[in-house]
């Protein structure tokens, strides 16, 4: 009887998968600079940077609802009593979409401004807010990442960054993983779900050691433990796992501006990935929201500020 081993098997599994996968557009906004999706009560959650707005989108109608935000806005969480929590140029703040009412909870690098803003960020499984600023001049080290409390205590978690971007947590909730994007490195910490404690930091990817000269931008996480990565300048996303620092799947995206990427859908099994524009290419669907169906994997839920 012929033996197969495990890793031919998976092979085969994962050469299985890749035919069955599909990528198309849904809705039909082309955005600036679309980043930050969440699935959230059956609809995708996301925003345009450079467009100064925030996004409502039901993938299965198409249908979407665009609130003007005045401002460039880097991420957006549901709150768990309702409308969202954003953070962008003026800080951390809430906004209900049914009056429009902004509400400033911390505004940390306020003397930095217009050089600093608030870029991405997500709820961990505890509810607070993880938020982290970006140098958009590009000064080494002089951006940070911050956690908000559902009492609205900001506290400064990670110093000397200079792109805030991707983060997740495992599904066990005792590790969180974080994206410096110049470093072109995924870190792990030890976290703790009570204190929201990081410690013992370590390089779990080096994704230019992996072979990619493009930069880790967004990023989420499968209900397998395997991180998602949207490649930044190089239209992809890919499934590494932290665990081995192996590559283990990548999805090309028509837009060489892949952004950030979630799970959303029924099942949680439609990876959405957001897009930007480059000015000097000419991508008929780059700035579109695009769906990643086939995978045969799931997502986790996302999870809502508690404050």
């Amino acid at each position: 009887m012929q033996q197969i081993s495990l890793t031919q098997v998976l092979k085969d599994r994962l050469t299985h998968r890749m035919k069955n996968i599909k990528v198309s557009t849904v809705g039909s906004r082309i955005s600036q600079w679309g980043e930050g999706p969440i699935w959230w009560q059956d609809q995708l959650i996301y925003v345009d940077i450079e467009g100064h707005a925030l996004i409502e989108l039901n993938p299965e109608t198409g249908a979407e609802k665009t609130y003007p935000m005045g401002e460039r806005i880097g991420t957006v969480v549901p709150r768990a009593g309702g409308g969202y929590l954003c953070a962008g140029d003026s800080g951390i703040y809430t906004f209900d979409p049914e009056t429009g009412e902004k509400n400033n909870l911390a505004d940390p690098e306020a003397d930095k401004r217009p050089e600093n803003r608030f870029n991405d960020g997500k709820c961990d499984p505890a509810g607070r807010f993880w938020a982290g600023t970006i140098s958009t001049v590009k000064n080494t080290g002089d951006a940070n990442l911050y956690c908000l409390d559902a009492n609205h205590d900001l506290k400064l978690k990670i110093s000397g960054v200079t792109n805030s971007n991707g983060i997740c947590w495992s599904t066990q909730a005792d590790r969180m993983y974080y994206i410096d994007t110049p470093t072109q490195q995924i870190l792990a910490y030890d976290f703790d779900k009570t204190t929201g404690k990081i410690s013992n930091s370590q390089v779990v990817v080096d994704t230019a050691a992996a072979g990619y000269d493009s930069s880790p931008d967004g990023m989420t996480i499968d209900a397998e433990d395997k991180i998602w990565v949207a490649f930044c300048h190089g239209g992809c996303v890919v499934r590494f796992d932290p665990a081995t620092g192996e590559k283990l799947q990548q999805v090309d995206i028509p837009a060489v501006e892949t952004t950030a990427c979630a799970f959303g859908g029924p099942d949680l099994d439609r990876l959405f990935v957001t897009t930007g524009i480059k000015g000097d290419l000419d991508e008929p669907d780059a700035g579109k929201v695009f769906v990643i169906d086939g995978l045969g994997v799931k997502g986790v839920k996302a999870f809502a500020f508690g404050g």
